[in-house]
């Protein structure tokens, strides 16, 4: 039924007899004799080869993966040597380098059919490409590129190794066979089409320098794998989809001639159905990048994105697919995915397969093409009609979606279609936003607080460098359209930060954005780059990134209502904590090199305030104080040595400033560092000897008050022990408690006069708020040396407060953290935002809430004053 291996069989009767005497791994060994001419000797190891693979194919002892694993890895030596083989003869006795090859398609994810076309991109290095005198490079590499080609695919009387299509490269009718390696960045970096993602899924270094396809593969990663979710590949992918489909509509409709490669539920579109999924989500987890259609799959699988069986399906048809178009080119050859139209010729494959007749091959294959085109085509929703243009015409659409204020929006839907906005001048930006404006709209209509959501999404629009993404990803996933239209109606700091970021977004597509954010320990380690050789400012930039994102989802939960106010406060701490330890790592590892270590000396951080109770709102600043542990004399072992209290104030310096820094992102935290000894006025990072003796000696009532709340966030487990020795040191030490009590006093009053309360939702500052409850435990903590525990949840439980001032606390820190979010200037929210915090303080409505505050603000009050008396 294979007259070609039938003609390979009596070619090579040596790998016969081997075959027949049960030797198939004897058979399998690649021999290239290097007596003969290479072109020669590649030509009649690869017919070995392929006679062998079929033969343990067909016999079922070599499944699918074994088979395209050895045409593949024989592709990679064949290329190898041929490149090799072309730089000594255009070069002689030169070292191959300089030059390499980039494997895509089928050859790149290792998945070669027996009669696949290659798919190499040359690039090559003009630094280290070995050159003759007075020639020019790319000369150079174009004439050792026309060499490999020769050597791989001239058809002579041996036949051909492989077909080579370079036609994949960067504009193929323009430029030469191989690329100068940073022209090839550059193209990537730039100017790739979506198509081009697709296509390097699959790319590997495959051939020639591989140190050089390595570095360059590497530096196109952020073109392949996008951090952002980018929803605009579904739509480019599926107009190349349209685009084969009908090119090749001979071959779309399931019977005899059917295109297996490329028909309708065929093995394009399970490739398609992976690479789709991958584009979107590989940016953000690595484990979905492998090349090949099935480990891809079942990643796909086990991270959730798809349907287990949705899996299973494609992947069944995938391997049927290719096992039946191996068939198809056993027979003669040929580059051929079609099912033959003859029932003689159909018959022929299907009895190589061992089945009886054509129709029982159709009858085999036909439930797969229908599965796999049902799954394929449920990626698409039908595109939604546009919105009227003319504004006559509009206005009347808008109020039948549920509309009111309808000439207002009509005004901002016309500026958004006029390319007014930077953001919607594209094409492709025009497109995306008609496909979502309908839903976007109706989605509006539905909304508590519309023209404030709309007001809002135009702000954010107009600040956009580009809002395609956006767009598509709305269209893409409508549950997030409900998330973004909360956010616009109820919080306007998240609203801010997308008019920022709008990929904020795309970190809540995941539904575990809407969970408790991990501990410390695990964020810290999520925080650090995966190259620690990389660049301060890639590290320091990858902080900025995932802390935003993780605080957006933390606000979000706020709005959404999915947790506690409580957990999230604490999940702002958590994540404020990890930022300090993993930027104060990163910092000071980079100041090392210059200025190196200072043996027996390390840096330690406290955090007080918010941060120190583990509670922080969505708006809170960090309150820090920088010690170092050690000997305040001698200098550091760098090239440029720095003493001792130089050297940590510096250092000290540079963290605050990597916190604090204005980005395009936005700084990662204000830090407050005025609680230190001597406050503004003395050093920003003193000896711990020095901060010992300074809380012993000088330091202030109000400043033991502040300490009550500190704790160490970063520093050896030793360092850490030694300074909560000195802060319980000074919190236990005996007090006058008439000195204690007026001091108090004096400074409540202080803060009254410079920062007077703003009025009803001004919960800190407010008569009773929680200054008043901060201050009154700070107060018995002093006095009696117990609770120092620095959140205060647990000081007010260990000091013995009655469970309704727990309550208290509790309720107004609900209250604090959501206001921080939905009215950062503190004025009366709308009635639909109002009700959003109550349900979020566990009341009934806006005004049970505002009646259980006034009730904690005077039991607040009451105890405040018999703090004060006692």
């Amino acid at each position: 039924n294979a007259p070609y291996l039938r003609l390979l069989s009596k070619r090579y009767p040596y790998s016969v007899e081997q075959l027949k005497a049960g030797h198939l791994e004897a058979a399998l060994v690649v021999h290239i004799d290097e007596r003969q001419p290479v072109r020669q000797a590649l030509r009649q190891a690869k017919s070995r080869l392929a006679l062998s693979v079929a033969i343990g194919d067909i016999a079922g002892v070599l499944s699918l993966q074994d088979v395209v694993t050895r045409l593949s890895t024989f592709a990679d030596d064949a290329l190898d040597l041929a490149i090799r083989t072309a730089i000594s003869e255009v070069v002689p006795g030169a070292e191959p380098q300089g030059f390499a090859a980039i494997a895509l398609g089928k050859h790149g994810s290792c998945e070669l059919n027996y009669s696949s076309d290659i798919d190499p991109i040359f690039i090559f290095d003009p630094l280290t490409l070995p050159c003759r005198a007075r020639d020019e490079p790319v000369e150079t590499a174009v004439r050792i590129a026309q060499r490999v080609l020769d050597i791989m695919q001239t058809r002579d009387g041996d036949g051909y190794v492989f077909r080579v299509d370079l036609r994949l490269r960067p504009h193929p009718e323009a430029t030469p066979l191989a690329l100068p390696v940073n022209a090839a960045i550059s193209y990537y970096e730039s100017t790739a089409l979506a198509w081009e993602r697709a296509a390097f899924i699959r790319a590997r270094a495959c051939a020639g320098d591989m140190q050089l396809g390595s570095a360059f593969l590497a530096s196109i990663n952020p073109f392949i794998w996008r951090s952002g979710l980018d929803f605009g590949i579904v739509r480019d992918i599926h107009s190349i989809s349209h685009r084969i489909r009908d090119h090749y509509a001979d071959g779309q409709t399931f019977g005899p001639g059917y295109d297996l490669k490329r028909g309708r539920g065929g093995i394009r579109e399970c490739e398609f159905y992976a690479q789709i999924h991958q584009l979107i989500h590989g940016g953000r987890d690595s484990h979905l990048r492998d090349r090949a259609t099935l480990p891809a799959l079942s990643a796909l699988a086990a991270a959730g994105w798809i349907e287990a069986d949705v899996a299973e399906t494609l992947s069944n048809a995938y391997q049927l697919y290719r096992t039946i178009e191996h068939r198809l080119q056993m027979v003669d050859d040929q580059q051929t995915h079609s099912l033959p139209e003859g029932n003689a010729a159909l018959d022929n494959v299907a009895r190589l397969h061992g089945l009886r007749s054509g129709a029982d091959l159709q009858n085999l294959l036909e439930p797969h093409v229908v599965a796999v085109g049902a799954i394929y085509d449920q990626i698409y929703a039908e595109m939604p009609d546009q919105l009227p243009f003319v504004t006559d015409q509009l206005i009347p659409a808008l109020k039948q979606l549920g509309l009111t204020n309808c000439v207002d929006v009509a005004r901002r839907v016309t500026t958004w279609r006029s390319g007014k906005y930077r953001a919607t001048r594209s094409a492709s930006a025009s497109e995306a936003l008609e496909s979502v404006l309908p839903a976007l709209l109706k989605s509006f209509a539905g909304a508590p607080n519309a023209l404030i959501a709309i007001n809002r999404f135009d702000q954010m629009v107009e600040r956009l460098p580009s809002a395609v993404n956006l767009f598509v990803l709305l269209n893409a996933q409508p549950s997030l359209l409900g998330l973004l239209i909360k956010i616009l109606c109820h919080a306007p700091t998240l609203a801010d930060a997308l008019a920022r970021q709008a990929n904020l977004l795309d970190g809540l597509i995941d539904a575990t954005a809407l969970m408790p954010v991990a501990d410390v320990a695990s964020l810290e380690k999520r925080l650090q780059h995966e190259n620690p050789e990389a660049h301060l400012e890639l590290r320091l930039e990858r902080i900025r990134r995932i802390v935003g994102e993780l605080r957006f989802a933390l606000g979000v939960q706020l709005v959404a209502g999915t947790s506690d106010p409580l957990d999230v406060a604490q999940g702002y701490a958590r994540v404020a904590e990890a930022a300090v330890r993993a930027t104060t790592k990163a910092i000071s590892s980079d100041f090392s090199v210059a200025h190196g270590y200072i043996p027996g000396r390390e840096l330690v951080v406290m955090a007080l305030g918010r941060l120190g109770g583990a509670q922080l709102t969505h708006a809170s600043d960090l309150d820090l104080i920088f010690v170092f542990a050690g000997d305040y004399r001698g200098e550091s072992d760098g090239l440029k040595p720095l003493g001792t209290m130089h050297y940590f104030n510096r250092l000290a310096q540079r963290i605050i400033s990597a916190l604090a820094i204005p980005t395009a992102n936005g700084p990662l935290y204000d830090v407050d560092t005025r609680l230190r000894p001597n406050g503004d006025k003395g050093e920003l990072c003193v000896s711990l000897e020095g901060f010992a003796r300074y809380q012993k000696e000088e330091a202030w009532t109000w400043e033991h008050m502040a300490l009550a709340r500190a704790r160490v966030i970063y520093g050896s487990d030793e360092a850490r022990i030694e300074c909560e020795a000195i802060i319980a040191d000074a919190l236990k030490k005996p007090r006058d408690r008439r000195k204690l009590v007026g001091d108090a006093r004096e400074m409540r009053e202080l803060i009254a006069t410079h920062k007077p309360s703003q009025g009803l939702l001004d919960i800190k500052h407010s008569s009773g708020g929680l200054i008043d409850l901060e201050f009154c435990i700070h107060v018995r903590q002093l006095s009696t040396g117990r609770g120092l525990s620095p959140r205060l949840d647990s000081a007010i439980q260990e000091l013995g407060y009655p469970d309704d001032v727990r309550a208290a606390h509790q309720m107004m820190m609900r209250l604090l953290v959501m206001l921080r979010l939905v009215a950062p200037d503190l004025a009366l929210p709308p009635s639909a935002t109002r009700k959003l915090v109550a349900q979020a303080c566990e009341a009934r409505n806006w005004g049970r809430l505002m009646t259980q505050l006034g009730a904690a603000q005077e039991l607040v009050a009451a105890l405040w004053k018999a703090e004060i008396r006692g």
